[in-house]
């Protein structure tokens, strides 16, 4: 998960590095997605897995909320101090949290409340010194992904209760992120790029791909909570590669809402697992 997490910080910093170099959000989205698609159905031919799902209709719902969460992040991280960014796309526990309190029986829990409360003060200790105003509207991009990468995060729990297996779910998300990438290229046409673009598209293209792999092996054979808890570490390696390379060096209150934002994730977290196992 540690691998993961510094992949997923590496991707976010490829992203940011292609924008400024003049690459265009379909084309940073046609990258996140194609090495996934080649390298899986590549294997699935090779040992002969059956690729069509189980359910269409499950699968077309997680995608449309997972690949609107992508395009909104993306944004976000092309316009955004990287650690803001990598921090607002982390907020996606913190809606679950919401979701449950509002129409999941939870409003009575005390501990989810605190980590609504808490995770709703560290968004606004990361924007409050972060976000001028031009980048206002990105940042508010940032924040909707986070939601609707609560609204992905359920329905690919929805799928692995019917039992699709994990990389059949990542095959035909990327398949379908890389056909969203086909239709904004259709409408913006593509932006010739130098070298550094290249080599940024082809970073973020292979560290999302490591990225999303290790992630699927750590919450395969690892303790849940561990790795869930563990994955908050992206937005310190976000903050650490913000800093070498962008000089963006977050103030005292910015540090203390990522730790609130951390706290939050990681206290909505340990409750999900502590009701799923008292109900066991």
């Amino acid at each position: 998960m540690l691998l993961a997490s510094a992949m997923f910080a590496i991707m976010g910093a490829c992203i940011k590095t292609a924008a400024d170099y003049g690459a265009s959000l379909p084309q940073i989205v046609l990258f996140r997605g194609m090495p996934s698609v080649l390298l899986l159905y590549a294997w699935a031919t090779y040992t002969q897995r059956r690729i069509p799902p189980k359910s269409w209709k499950l699968h077309i719902r997680r995608n449309l909320s997972g690949i609107t969460a992508m395009w909104l992040g993306f944004y976000a991280l092309s316009h955004l101090p990287l650690s803001t960014a990598i921090s607002l796309n982390y907020t996606s526990p913190l809606f679950i949290a919401v979701g449950l309190i509002l129409w999941g029986g939870a409003g009575r829990d005390p501990l989810r409340v605190l980590a609504v409360a808490v995770g709703f003060l560290g968004v606004v200790g990361v924007l409050r010194p972060s976000i001028e105003h031009e980048h206002f509207y990105a940042a508010m991009f940032g924040l909707a992904g986070g939601a609707m990468g609560a609204v992905a995060m359920m329905q690919v729990r929805e799928l692995g209760r019917v039992g699709e297996a994990e990389w059949r779910t990542v095959l035909i998300f990327s398949g379908f992120v890389c056909l969203s990438s086909l239709g904004g290229l259709a409408f913006e046409g593509w932006h010739e790029l130098k070298g550094p673009g290249w080599l940024a598209l082809v970073g973020l293209g292979v560290s999302g791909m490591v990225g999303q792999l290790a992630m699927t092996r750590a919450f395969g054979l690892g303790s849940a909570l561990l790795t869930a808890a563990l994955q908050y570490s992206t937005i310190i390696f976000a903050a650490l590669l913000g800093i070498v390379f962008w000089g963006d060096h977050p103030d005292a209150v910015a540090w203390t809402g990522m730790a609130f934002i951390i706290a939050s994730g990681l206290l909505s977290t340990w409750r999900t697992f502590a009701a799923g196992r008292a109900k066991t």
